[in-house]
């Protein structure tokens, strides 16, 4: 980031301060007068829009852009509220960031909030320590049953599957970087998912499905998949753009994906816009072959068809009648041995 910066952010009150700077007002009184502003931050879907809007606008992620210095000092900060509500633009920053890597503009400013992220994301996890989990073994005798042949004296190890490797330090992003640094991003938003907005949530799924570039039959023929950002010279409209999705990238999209889908949210519009994702997914699987996405978005399509098959309420008017003609025979006999 630029040297002529603003000061470092150590506190919510010089983050509140300087975002209401950036955005050319002041923030909405409730933030302020709230017991924790960092989290009423998170939730106002006021303050939400307007660093929403200014993220896709056409000048953005350059590196002199204000808002991009104030994510990346809000979440060095280490307050763990201010780093949630950066969190919250993840979905924003990744599906502007992702739509326009692709024709090489500068955008050194996008680039140092996911190098922080991504920094933040391999502390967490450990230096050269990779994402793994434990598979059972089918050599070993099941507990339940009894094995027809003699169990060896040392049961087969267990098989271990490597979900992530291990996330190397970067100090720039390249073009051969970009998705290993991008994925370990968002993995990072999914863990943090259950404290993210709903309106977070239904940004990524919109840019699910313009990075996916495929149609869902959920779409209408003239169905516009993502507004387009608006030039604020007065020029046309940007347009959201089918992306490259590497298996590291599309692992941690399809994560989130799932979350919304499945997760528990009482949402409607977001399960729909969610399984939306899903198919385009799916369809964009099966166009590159990749064995892994295309049984994992099947997969996923098949249970967001079921989620929105109703579930029958179980009837007990039968067991009802059952237990009356139960309890008439028992006096009868009761009756007939007096």
């Amino acid at each position: 980031m630029p040297n002529d910066a603003p000061p470092p952010i150590h506190s919510t009150k010089d983050a509140l301060d300087a975002l209401a700077g950036i955005l050319g007002g002041a923030l909405p009184g409730s933030i302020a007068a709230a017991d924790d502003p960092a989290a009423a931050l998170l939730s106002d879907p006021d303050v939400a829009s307007a660093v929403s809007g200014r993220l896709r606008g056409s000048g953005s992620g350059a590196g002199n852009d204000s808002l991009c210095r104030w994510l990346y000092d809000a979440f060095r900060s280490n307050v763990p509220e201010l780093q949630l509500a950066v969190l919250r633009f993840v979905p924003t920053l990744a599906g502007v960031y992702l739509c326009r890597a692709v024709s090489r503009k500068p955008l050194a400013g996008f680039e140092a909030v996911f190098l922080v992220l991504y920094a933040h994301a391999a502390a967490q996890r450990g230096a050269g320590e990779a994402e793994t989990v434990s598979l059972p073994n089918l050599a070993n005798p099941s507990p339940y049953h009894d094995a027809k042949v003699p169990p060896k004296a040392k049961p087969a190890e267990l098989d271990v599957a490597v979900l992530s490797p291990p996330l190397e330090p970067h100090g720039t992003v390249r073009a051969t970087r970009r998705a290993r640094i991008v994925g370990a991003v968002l993995q990072l938003y999914h863990g943090k998912l259950a404290h993210m907005p709903l309106s977070s949530k239904m940004d990524f799924c919109e840019f699910c499905v313009a990075w996916a570039g495929t149609h869902s039959k959920l779409d209408g023929a003239d169905k516009q998949r993502l507004p387009p950002a608006r030039d604020a010279a007065g020029g046309g409209a940007e347009k959201w753009r089918r992306v490259p999705l590497p298996w590291e990238l599309f692992q941690p999209v399809l994560q989130i994906v799932a979350h919304c889908l499945l997760g528990p949210t009482g949402s409607d519009e977001l399960k729909a816009q969610a399984a939306r994702a899903a198919e385009c997914l799916y369809w964009r699987a099966t166009e590159t072959v990749d064995a892994r996405a295309v049984l994992a978005t099947r997969s996923l399509v098949r249970l967001s068809q079921m989620v929105e098959e109703p579930i029958p309420e179980p009837s007990f008017s039968g067991a009802i009648e059952n237990m009356a003609e139960l309890e008439a025979m028992r006096a009868n006999i009761l009756n007939s041995k007096n």
